[in-house]
Formats: C-alpha cells, sequence, structure tokens
C-alpha cells in the first residue's frame, strides 16, 4: 500500500463532513424558498409557486448538464481537485443568494450553484478510488450516511434558522460553513493519483459488461418517475401547508414534512430486498 493510501480513512472524514454540508446548504431553503421569493417582489399566489419551483428546479438541471464535463474532468486532473472547485463555488453561490435583489438573481445564482456543484457525488468516487478494496464498502456506506443526513436535516435546518437569524443570515451562514468544507478539503484531503486509471477503466466498462440492460434502463426510468413525483410537489409544500396552520408555523412546519419523506426512507432501507 502507498503511502498516499494511508490517508483513506480521513480522506472519507472530510468528504463525509463536505457532504453534507453541501446537501443541508441545497434543501435547507425549501421551506422558506416560497417565502423568500416573495420577499425579492413576487406578489401574486400563482407566480410565487411557479418560480419557486423554477429556482429550486434548475439546480438539478445544471447538475445533470455539466455533469459528464466535470467527471471527465476528474478522470484527467483529478477527484481533490473537483470537490475544491464544488465546495468553493457552493460557498460563493450560497452567500450570495443572501444578498439576491430580485427573482432574476435568485434563479441565475440557482443555476450557477447547480452548474458549479456536484461535491457528493465527486466525494463518492473519490473515496472508491482511494480506499482499499476490503474497506471499500464500509466507507461508501458511511459516506451514504452523511449523505441520508444531509438531506434529512436540511430541511429541520431550513424550517428553524430563519426564525432565529433571519432569511438572508441562513443562506450567509450555509456559505461558511460550505467554506470550511472546502478549506478541509484542500488541506486534508490526499489523493493518490495511481489508483485512478486502473478503477476508472474498470467504472467505464462496467455498462458494456451487461447481458441484458434492459432491466436497468427500466430501474433507471422507474426511479427517475418516482424522484419526479416526490420532487415536483416540495417547492410548493409551504404554500400548502400555509393554508393549514398558522403563519408564525409555516415555516417550521413545512421543514418537518419535507424531512418526513427522507426519515421514511431511512427507515425502510433496511428491509427493502
Amino acid at each position: 500500500m502507498s503511502a498516499e493510501s494511508l490517508h483513506w480513512r480521513r480522506n472519507m472524514y472530510v468528504c463525509l463532513f463536505g457532504s453534507f454540508t453541501n446537501l443541508v446548504a441545497m434543501t435547507l431553503l425549501l421551506p422558506f424558498l416560497p417565502i423568500y421569493v416573495e420577499h425579492l417582489g413576487v406578489k401574486s399566489h400563482a407566480a410565487i409557486v411557479q418560480w419557486s419551483g423554477i429556482a429550486y428546479g434548475i439546480s438539478f438541471l445544471g447538475a445533470g448538464v455539466l455533469a459528464p464535463v466535470w467527471g471527465r474532468f476528474a478522470d484527467l486532473y483529478g477527484r481533490k481537485l473537483i470537490l475544491m472547485r464544488a465546495s468553493l463555488a457552493m460557498a460563493i453561490c450560497m452567500s450570495l443568494i443572501g444578498v439576491a435583489q430580485n427573482i432574476w438573481q435568485l434563479v441565475a445564482l440557482r443555476l450557477l450553484a447547480g452548474l458549479l456543484g456536484g461535491y457528493a457525488s465527486g466525494a463518492v468516487v473519490l473515496v472508491a478510488t482511494q480506499t482499499p478494496k476490503e474497506r471499500a464498502a464500509w466507507a461508501l456506506g458511511t459516506l451514504s450516511t452523511g449523505t441520508m443526513a444531509g438531506t434529512l436535516l436540511g430541511p429541520l435546518i431550513g424550517g428553524v434558522l430563519p426564525g432565529l437569524i433571519g432569511l438572508r443570515e441562513t443562506f450567509f451562514l450555509a456559505g461558511g460553513t460550505i467554506f470550511i468544507a472546502f478549506i478541509a478539503t484542500s488541506l486534508l484531503i490526499h489523493e493518490d493519483r495511481s489508483t485512478i486509471p486502473g478503477r476508472a477503466r474498470r467504472v467505464a466498462g462496467a455498462w458494456s459488461m451487461i447481458p441484458d440492460r434492459r432491466p436497468v434502463i427500466a430501474m433507471l426510468t422507474t426511479a427517475m418517475l418516482l424522484m419526479l413525483a416526490n420532487m415536483s410537489i416540495e417547492p410548493i409544500i409551504t404554500v400548502y401547508v400555509a393554508q393549514l396552520v398558522p403563519e408564525a408555523r409555516v415555516v417550521f412546519i413545512s421543514g418537518v414534512v419535507m424531512a418526513a419523506s427522507a426519515v421514511g426512507s431511512v427507515l425502510a432501507a433496511p428491509h427493502q430486498i
């Protein structure tokens, strides 16, 4: 084992922290997104719902467009550089969202966050390539726990923080936390580049080794439809909750409702076959 590969455990914990903070930042705005959209000057009920959906979904559109590009870039220049770029970009974008003055700036910054982000997916690849084969399953399982925790706690944090420190200050705090992840990634992660080519080739050739790809395509399609059904309602949950509870508790209750689906996933995962 090379000297660099001895750092795999520290790499995993740094990636765990970075993935957690990035996913919290991406999801914490959900409970108060419609309120922030209204704060930026959108007044009609229909327009608030529409712009909330656009601002939320455009990040994932941007991420999907550039994901193959960043993957290729990682193959050429290393995964650590990708994680540094993603965490720094997210820290800047989240902080700038806190000073947005109109809905167009919010949408543009959310798009930029999607285009330049992708820390969690990059962390999976780095951990997979830098961890000894016999410990890879444990490391990836631990990393996925942080990913799930970020998805779970993001809406809950977003339901509490605005009432304590304010809407814009919530974005500043999220940006500052991600910047800490950027510093940790820059200083603490050690990547052994010699492990990349062989594993990358094995992953790239995995698709051609599948004898019957129809079940895989069916599962991908089903997963896409399930995500579409689940995520399409998230930007408007706050608007719906506002019709059911007192105004003072809208953001908090919305965060709890949004986190409930992640809780269900955590509870059901061990029992799925």
